[in-house]
């Protein structure tokens, strides 16, 4: 049986506003699963960010290296977030997936549902002609993950549960301005480097074709069906 999701695509949306919205969301799922509701929603979302750096509960502060004055000059915000992950960067040409799924009532634990995330974008990857691979330790989708010096990451996850539902998610770079990935050590990593469909491929992606691409997969990966 598939999991029932309502799609909403937020577009261009305040980074708080969204993370706000996603905890209210949580809340309907979990309260769904203590009340035995016989027809459960989950909700997936995509959206936009102006620029902004968040950190995950466990990351280190120091891998943000802009000051606050740093920080008005590029037009950019400093956010201390409740995912897993470390420090990362969303921005302007860049997709955000939030899934508030009840993984128990989907029957995937969370391994497996990290796995379907990246298998996610590694499979749009490929429609495009980008080859995506998996960087052992780390999560995320990479690009010549085995080939030291030209390691770059393309997508990075991040999320948190709570009773088994899940929420944040993650961002695949596809026109990013990769400028602002060097105000900070990006998941923690300072040897590795980052890029963008837009980079791989010498010229503007179509975001909305990307985004369709990624809901397809998310649904049949995750056997979800998308209203």
């Amino acid at each position: 049986m598939k999991t029932i999701i309502h799609f909403e695509d937020l577009k261009r949306s305040d980074y708080k506003e969204v993370w706000d919205y996603q905890e209210s969301l949580l809340q309907k799922v979990i309260s769904q699963k203590e009340n035995q509701q016989t027809h459960k929603i989950n909700y997936l979302l995509f959206c936009e960010h102006p620029h902004v750096f968040t950190l995950g509960k466990n990351g280190n502060v120091s891998n943000l290296l802009a000051n606050s004055k740093v920080l008005k000059e590029i037009d950019a915000v400093f956010c201390k977030t409740n995912r897993g992950g470390d420090i990362t960067y969303h921005g302007p040409g860049q997709i955000v997936v939030y899934p508030i799924i009840d993984l128990e009532e989907a029957g995937i634990g969370i391994k497996k549902y990290i796995w379907s995330l990246e298998e996610s974008v590694i499979l749009t990857l490929k429609c495009f002609g980008i080859k995506g691979e998996r960087l052992k330790g780390a999560t995320g989708v990479w690009l010549n993950a085995d080939i030291p010096g030209k390691t770059r990451k393309i997508c990075a996850i991040g999320v948190r549960t709570s009773k088994f539902v899940t929420m944040h998610g993650f961002a695949l770079n596809v026109n990013t301005d990769l400028k602002y990935f060097l105000f900070i050590n990006h998941c923690g990593f300072v040897d590795k480097g980052v890029t963008s469909m837009q980079k791989e491929l010498g010229k503007t992606q179509s975001v909305e074709d990307v985004k369709k691409y990624l809901k397809h997969y998310l649904a049949l990966l995750l056997n979800l069906d998308i209203q």
